[in-house]
């Protein structure tokens, strides 16, 4: 299976989606428990949740799992969030820290594994954001990601609808952060926060420059949103979906203008 998806387009936006991938080689899957077979860290359904809000929109999607490895961690497993519970390039437990693997991988998998889908999943995105900014002379990437709500291993109490990440301002211009605050505290019947407890990935860190043209953001939401339970087997809520989905698209139309609102 090819480790990355790819639609074109000629937005100024480029979707990421490095973990809604569920794709394990069975060697790897033969090394996971019962507990890791199971999948729970995916970000269950986004790539259906986003799909066609945004036309003209490139996406780039790891079909791998993250627990083949984290296409969302820095390729050397520095910690993104030191002295906080967190997981790394291949995840030894799941986000309530049990543990997934009856093999654990070696520094020698990680490597194999970094080298046949993490920098693959990179050169792809790199590639899409450099065209889309050839085109505009700007490009925004927009990284989408879920998580479950409740996590007291990661976080206390309930985690907000909407979490925002622009590590703090730095890897988007202040216009494209001020909307999208805007756009989630007006929309009715859900909570946000700007850099709260998920700031952004290396994702975001690394291909957010807006000095140069490119702008990056996070946008992490609770599951809660749009699946009909955080458990297994984490089904797709129409319902839910179609409250949400409006509100996605009013985030992805506006920044689209905005951002061209910052061409050179």
């Amino acid at each position: 299976m090819n480790p990355v998806e790819i639609t074109r387009g000629d937005s100024p936006i480029v979707l990421g989606l490095p973990h809604t991938g569920t794709h394990v080689p069975p060697d790897i899957m033969a090394r996971l428990n019962a507990q890791g077979q199971i999948l729970p860290d995916t970000d269950w359904h986004i790539h259906r949740l986003y799909n066609g809000l945004l036309p003209g929109a490139t996406t780039v999607r790891a079909t791998f799992h993250r627990y083949v490895i984290d296409a969302n961690r820095p390729p050397d497993g520095e910690s993104l969030y030191p002295g906080q519970n967190t997981t790394g390039l291949v995840p030894l437990t799941d986000f309530d820290g049990v543990d997934i693997w009856a093999d654990p991988p070696d520094p020698a998998d990680i490597e194999a594994r970094r080298t046949a889908y993490h920098a693959p999943y990179h050169a792809a995105l790199q590639a899409e954001l450099a065209r889309v900014h050839a085109l505009h002379g700007v490009a925004l990437l927009y990284d989408c990601h879920s998580i479950r709500a409740h996590i007291p291993f990661l976080f206390e109490g309930t985690l907000p609808d909407f979490n925002i990440g622009t590590v703090n301002g730095v890897t988007c211009a202040p216009v494209l952060q001020e909307t999208l605050v805007d756009i989630c505290a007006k929309a009715k019947g859900y909570t946000h926060i700007l850099n709260g407890r998920f700031k952004g990935g290396w994702t975001t860190r690394h291909y957010g420059q807006p000095e140069a043209g490119f702008h990056a953001i996070q946008m992490e939401l609770a599951q809660a949103t749009h699946l009909e339970t955080e458990a297994p087997p984490f089904d797709y809520s129409d319902e839910k979906a179609a409250r949400l989905r409006p509100v996605l698209a009013e985030i992805l139309e506006t920044l689209a203008e905005k951002v061209l609102d910052l061409r050179p």
